[in-house]
């Protein structure tokens, strides 16, 4: 039974390194996209990090990214439509996703 028990551990154990990995992965590429967004809203230093993290912490409002979605969408309006929204949040996770691996 031990050889099953080691198994049954290890995997909870990548499942829990998993979900921590897409945890951070996920608040890096929100970071990434608010500060894209500050940017375009012409803010800069203090003022886009602390919008950095308005859109970090709009992800916790509901599972999946469509709460992060509404909150840039709400904030720049006409300065960025639906499918560039779309796909910085793509691009930016493939980044943030890089930047993990090149840490670990």
């Amino acid at each position: 039974m031990s050889g099953f028990d080691d198994r049954e551990n290890a995997f909870e154990n990548k499942f829990a390194h998993d979900a921590e990995m897409q945890f951070k992965a996920d608040a890096r590429r929100n970071k990434l996209v608010g500060l894209w967004a500050a940017e375009l809203l012409g803010k800069s230093g203090d003022d886009a990090a602390a919008y950095a993290k308005e859109v970090i912490k709009s992800d916790f409002e509901e599972a999946g990214d469509e709460d992060v979605y509404r909150k840039l969408s709400g904030d720049l309006g006409d300065k960025a439509d639906e499918a560039t929204i779309r796909a910085k949040m793509t691009e930016y996770m493939a980044i943030a996703k890089a930047q993990l691996m090149d840490e670990a």
